[in-house]
């Protein structure tokens, strides 16, 4: 069955932004984006909140276009524009490309798509992930932590009702100072 990945870049103090809303600070290098590409090609969705999506799309899209692109930015633009994206958004009334709105609640769109035959699902958004984690949807969390401290900005997680146990299945260090680490939740036999 796919999983559902939550994944994020974060500040090694826990924030995906700045106190403005940058997230300047994540400027990954060839190893590390060569590392994003693999991650991402064994996923074929994403979903997004409003916001992550519309940053997003305001990049990727035609990133591939540009001459002087390097060739780890022109695979993930390639890779990204193929996923089907899914938005959660009170305010949109359409998006583009192979993005669609979700249709239902978070628990039944995540059914719905976990049914479907296909490759892991990524959760991006700090805030629409809140509800995927209250509701024990996720199956794997990457976290990617910079070796920065921001001092406050947008945390990657926020109050959790549920004590979460995890499981460290995977940890990899850069040549940067970055670190990757991907934990599953300790009530998934994966």
């Amino acid at each position: 069955m796919r999983k559902i990945i939550y994944s994020m870049q974060m500040s090694l103090d826990g924030y995906i932004e700045d106190a403005s809303g940058s997230i300047g600070f994540t400027n990954p290098d060839r190893e590390l984006h060569e590392y994003f590409n693999a991650l991402e090609a064994q996923s074929d969705t994403h979903i997004y909140g409003r916001r992550l999506y519309k940053i997003m799309n305001d990049f990727w899209p035609t990133a591939a276009d540009n001459p002087d692109a390097a060739s780890e930015i022109i695979a993930y633009a390639q890779i990204w524009n193929a996923l089907e994206k899914v938005v959660f958004s009170r305010t949109l009334k359409s998006v583009e490309g192979r993005a669609r709105l979700a249709e239902t609640d978070v628990a039944t769109e995540v059914a719905k798509l976990k049914k479907a035959p296909g490759k892991n699902i990524i959760v991006g958004g700090a805030t629409l992930a809140q509800s995927f984690i209250e509701l024990d949807l996720i199956d794997e969390f990457q976290v990617i932590v910079y070796p920065t401290l921001l001092g406050s900005g947008k945390p990657m997680f926020r109050t959790i009702a549920n004590k979460v146990d995890l499981n460290l299945v995977e940890s990899r260090s850069f040549t940067s100072g970055v670190v990757s680490l991907i934990y599953r939740p300790t009530n998934r036999d994966r």
